[in-house]
C-alpha cells in the first residue's frame, strides 16, 4: 500500500462496509502511528495525520527544545529549532515533519495488517449496535447449515444461532429454509457479536399475538403473561383497556384465524387464552380452566395457592401429565398445589385424631384447631397460651393446662408427633415465564390484603368442612 493509493482505499472499505469515513481515516492514522514509533523510537511522541486534499499520511515527531541535546528522538537544540520555527523558544514542544518516512515493505504490511484489523473491529461494534437494538424483537433470516448442533441463520449482514434446545420439538430446518425466531440476546465475544434466537421462549408466542392482533399492537389490549411446553399447549392472560373489547374474542379473532395463525407458526401448539384479573383468585381459575375449582387458599408470603377440586374435576384440573397445573403455575407466578376436596377432608380428619391423644384436646377442640391451621401436636407444642386462648375460646388456665399436657405426652413418649400424609398431593412450581405487567399486580400485592384474602378464602372452606362434620 502506497500512500496515493489511501483516499480509494478509504472510499471503498467505506462503501463496501458500511463503515464511516471517519473511522477508516483512525484506523489508518493509528496504524501508521504503530509503524512510526517502531522505526523511530518507541520513547519519541508521533503523530500521523491523514492529509485528504493530498491523499497523504503525514507523520510528525515531536521533540523538546533545550540547550544541550540529551536524547535526539525527543530534543532538539535551539539553533536547529529556529531553522524550522522562528519563534521557538527553549522549553517549546516543536512538531516536525517527517518527510520521507522510507516505510519498508515489513512496515507497510505491519500497517495494513492494523488498519484490517481496527476495521474489522468498527465492523462489529457497527453490527453489535444494530443487533443490540433489535434485541426482544422477532427477526427473520435463512437457515444455512449446522454448526455443533446448532443451525446457523443469515440475517443478511450478520449470522446467527438458534441453538437445538431452542428449536420446537419436531421442527426440522433445512438449508435455505426461512427461520423466524425471537432475538434473545446479543453478546459481544473475541470473534465478534454473537447473536441468540430462541423458537421455544414464552415471548416468542408474546410477539406473535402482537402480530397478529391489532389491539395489542395499539395498547388496547396488554398480555400480563404467557407460558409454554413448546411444541404442546400454552397459556396467554390478555386483559382489554376498554371495557367495549373482549381480550379473549379479540386474540381468537374472526372464526379463529388469529390465534390459528400463531398456532401454525408453533406447529401446532394448543394455546388457552386466558381473561387476566387483579383478583388472584378469579385469575387463577381461569389459569386452570377447563377444570372446574371448588376453593382456592392464598398464601401470599409462601407465593401458594391451595387449590379445592372435586373428584372428577382431578384430572382436569392437573392435566396431562401435569401439564395444566404446570402452565397456570407459570402463568400466574404461584407455586400450585392440588387437593380433591375428599383428600383433604382425610387429611383434616387424621390431623384432628393426631390432636385428639392429648387427654384435654377433645373432638370439638381439635376440629377448631384443624380449621386454624393447627395440622399436629408438632404445631400444637409451638403454640402459646395466648393464641390458644383466641382460637378455642377458652380460659388462659384450660389454655396452659392443654399445653402442659401436650408436652408431657412428648416427654413420655406416647403418642405420634406428626401424621403420616397419605394423600395424594399434584404440585407445581411457578418455573420462569414471560411475566410483564402481572409483576406489578400480584407480586406487589399489599401483604395485608393477601392475609385478609387468605382469611376469606379459607372461611368458606372452613365453614363447608364443618358441615362435613370431622369424626
Amino acid at each position: 500500500m502506497n500512500f496515493s493509493e489511501l483516499a480509494k482505499v478509504i472510499e471503498v472499505v467505506g462503501k463496501d462496509r458500511g463503515i464511516e469515513k471517519s473511522i477508516v481515516i483512525d484506523a489508518i492514522e493509528q496504524a501508521f502511528l504503530v509503524t512510526a514509533r517502531k522505526k523511530f523510537g518507541i520513547q519519541g511522541e508521533y503523530e500521523a495525520r491523514y492529509n485528504e486534499e493530498d491523499g497523504d499520511i503525514e507523520i510528525y515527531q515531536y521533540k523538546n527544545v533545550v540547550e544541550v541535546v540529551g536524547d535526539p528522538i525527543i530534543e532538539i537544540d535551539l539553533e536547529s529549532a529556529k531553522k524550522l520555527d522562528e519563534d521557538v523558544e527553549i522549553g517549546d514542544q516543536l512538531g516536525i515533519r517527517i518527510e520521507n518516512p522510507n516505510f519498508t515493505r515489513v512496515d507497510v504490511q505491519t500497517a495494513r495488517q492494523i488498519i484490517f484489523q481496527k476495521v474489522r473491529d468498527a465492523e462489529r461494534e457497527i453490527l453489535f449496535a444494530e443487533f443490540k437494538h433489535r434485541e426482544k424483537q422477532l427477526i427473520t433470516g435463512i437457515a444455512r447449515r449446522y454448526e455443533r448442533g446448532r443451525i446457523m441463520v443469515d440475517l443478511g449482514k450478520a449470522e446467527a444461532v438458534l441453538p437445538q434446545r431452542e428449536v420446537i420439538p419436531g421442527e426440522n430446518f433445512k438449508p435455505g429454509d426461512r427461520i423466524q425466531a425471537y432475538l434473545t440476546e446479543v453478546v459481544m465475544t473475541n470473534r465478534g457479536p454473537e447473536i441468540l434466537l430462541s423458537r421455544t421462549s414464552p415471548m416468542f408466542l408474546v410477539k406473535l399475538f402482537e402480530i397478529e392482533v391489532p389491539e395489542i399492537q395499539d395498547g388496547t389490549i396488554e398480555i400480563k403473561s404467557a407460558a409454554r411446553e413448546p411444541g404442546q399447549r400454552a397459556k396467554i392472560a390478555v386483559i382489554s383497556v376498554d371495557k367495549d373489547i373482549d381480550p379473549v374474542g379479540a386474540c381468537v379473532g374472526m372464526k379463529g384465524s388469529r390465534v390459528q395463525n400463531v398456532v401454525n407458526e408453533l406447529q401446532g401448539e394448543k394455546i388457552d387464552i386466558v381473561r387476566y384479573s387483579d383478583d388472584l383468585e378469579t385469575f387463577a381459575r381461569a389459569a386452570l380452566a377447563p377444570a372446574e375449582i371448588e376453593n382456592i387458599m392464598i398464601d401470599g408470603e409462601g407465593k401458594t395457592l391451595d387449590v379445592i377440586v372435586e373428584e372428577d374435576q382431578l384430572s382436569l384440573a392437573i392435566g396431562r401429565r401435569g401439564q395444566n397445573v404446570r402452565l397456570a403455575a407459570m402463568l400466574t407466578g404461584f407455586k400450585i398445589n392440588i387437593l380433591s376436596k375428599t383428600k383433604l377432608q382425610e387429611k383434616f380428619k387424621k390431623a384432628a385424631d393426631n390432636l385428639m391423644q392429648i387427654v384435654s384436646v377433645t373432638d370439638t377442640k381439635a376440629q377448631i384447631l384443624v380449621q386454624n391451621g393447627v395440622q399436629s401436636i408438632g404445631d400444637l407444642s409451638a403454640m402459646t397460651p395466648e393464641s390458644l386462648v383466641e382460637i378455642l375460646e377458652v380460659s388462659e388456665e384450660d389454655a396452659k393446662q392443654i399445653l402442659q399436657d401436650t408436652l408431657d405426652a412428648i416427654e413420655k413418649g406416647e403418642i405420634q408427633l406428626d401424621i403420616e400424609e397419605e394423600e395424594e398431593l399434584i404440585s407445581a412450581s411457578a418455573v420462569p415465564a414471560y411475566q410483564g405487567a402481572i409483576k406489578k399486580g400480584h407480586d406487589d400485592t399489599n401483604e395485608d390484603d393477601e392475609k385478609g384474602k387468605f382469611s376469606e378464602a379459607e372461611k368458606r372452606l372452613r365453614e363447608e368442612l364443618a358441615a362435613f362434620k370431622l369424626k
